[in-house]
């Protein structure tokens, strides 16, 4: 019985060996049907419009503008490869070149380039890329596959994306929420921003970079999103992490039309920290029924309560506690549903983000300054961003819109200008 198993188990291995052997062949000649086709198609449409310029072959016609001038070595972007070819060639009558249309098309790099992005994106190393494609067919020259014509690609793409994010137009967005958190590569840290309009709908707005997270960085983050058009004369739920310079800086940009959140789940992070591990399980439970009380004056006055408790034994918790308490609980003076609540409690939201960043870092072994991390990050945060989902509850935005326009008309009516006018 042993011996029949094993040579069962031994025929199926076999047959699967052979099933893969067949099946690597099938999709060899697939692809090599492909390129081939592919390329036979390239050179009937390039001779097509040649004789267009040119007029029939072997006819005679005095009115001819341009002739055929025989065909030149080239290349276009196939399968992530650049695949050598002869392109037909035309000339006019005073001897200048003739452009085909169609291979001004077909020989532009941005697929190429695209290509390489997304294969490093995916953890793809310049040194493993050729081998990340099909191989190409037999008599068929490439090149542009090797490290170097990659990491080119790659630099010149980022640069794009780095490009088309900080340059965004922000004039037609309806923001009701900012979002900003930042995550430290190397010795630089990277400040993020998403916003949330008021239908529920996320946008990656920014990033920028330093060597800490202060408020000057973070303030010329915000002040260049207000040139490329963020609204200042309309208030906005900010939703910060628990950096003590975020606030500091939204404040300095946005005034008294500003909401400040502090994310909850930063604070409870670092009150836990200053803590000894036997006390940590009893005080992230007190924290979290705080957090999860309706009533935020109730709030408030549990965790001064906590705070109480920690202050001689644990001082530095209870400082911490105290630390932006208000802040923390922001979002439950607005009236909104349970879920949009949580949401905004929070820069879970972002967390995406940063979580990609971060990723994306653990497979470069060593930055070369501040620009490369840059170019990195806003290829990879708008790869996320395409994956983006309304933030959770954007049922209940109306009601956090409502409270954002009753703020803005008890700011109107206090301000000089107001009562000035009254008078």
């Amino acid at each position: 019985m042993r011996k029949n198993a094993a040579t069962g188990a031994g025929e199926q291995t076999a047959r699967e060996q052979t099933q893969l052997s067949l099946r690597d062949r099938v999709r060899g000649a697939l692809y090599e049907t492909v390129v081939t086709c592919g390329l036979a198609v390239v050179l009937e449409l390039l001779e097509e419009e040649r004789t267009v310029r040119c007029g029939p072959r072997y006819r005679h016609d005095a009115k001819r503008e341009a002739y055929r001038a025989g065909h030149v070595e080239s290349s276009l972007v196939l399968g992530g490869r650049q695949v050598k070819m002869k392109r037909p060639r035309a000339r006019t009558r005073r001897g200048e070149e003739v452009e085909l249309p169609s291979w001004e098309l077909w020989a532009r790099q941005d697929p190429l380039t695209e290509r390489a992005m997304e294969q490093m994106l995916v953890g793809v190393s310049t040194r493993r890329y050729a081998r990340s494609l099909e191989p190409a067919p037999e008599g068929v020259e490439s090149r542009g596959t090797g490290k170097s014509a990659v990491s080119r690609r790659f630099v010149l793409g980022t640069e794009k994306k780095l490009k088309e994010l900080t340059e965004r137009d922000l004039s037609g967005l309806r923001l009701a929420v900012l979002m900003i958190d930042g995550v430290y590569i190397g010795e630089h840290v990277i400040i993020l921003t998403i916003g949330v309009e008021e239908d529920g709908k996320k946008h990656l707005l920014g990033l920028c970079e330093g060597a800490t997270e202060n408020a000057t960085i973070c303030k010329r983050l915000l002040e260049s999103l207000v040139e490329r058009g963020l609204r200042t004369d309309r208030s906005l739920l900010v939703v910060v992490d628990g950096s003590k310079a975020l606030p500091k800086a939204v404040r300095a940009v946005f005034g008294e039309r500003v909401l400040i959140q502090r994310c909850q789940q930063h604070k409870k992070r670092n009150v836990l920290d200053a803590l000894p591990k036997s006390k940590r399980e009893s005080v992230k439970r007190t924290i979290n029924e705080a957090y999860a009380t309706d009533d935020q004056q109730r709030a408030k006055r549990m965790l001064e309560n906590l705070a109480r408790r920690l202050e001689d034994e644990h001082p530095s918790a209870a400082a911490s506690v105290r630390e932006g308490i208000e802040e923390t609980l922001t979002v439950k003076g607005l009236r909104l549903t349970d879920a949009l609540e949580k949401a905004l409690s929070t820069t879970n939201a972002i967390e995406n983000l940063v979580g990609q960043v971060r990723d994306l870092s653990g497979r470069v072994k060593r930055w070369r300054g501040g620009r490369m991390i840059l170019r990195w990050c806003a290829a990879s945060v708008l790869e996320a961003e395409s994956h983006f989902r309304r933030v959770k509850g954007h049922a209940g935005m109306s009601a956090l819109v409502r409270a954002l326009r009753g703020h803005d008309i008890t700011l109107d009516s206090a301000s000089p200008e107001s009562a000035v006018t009254a008078a």
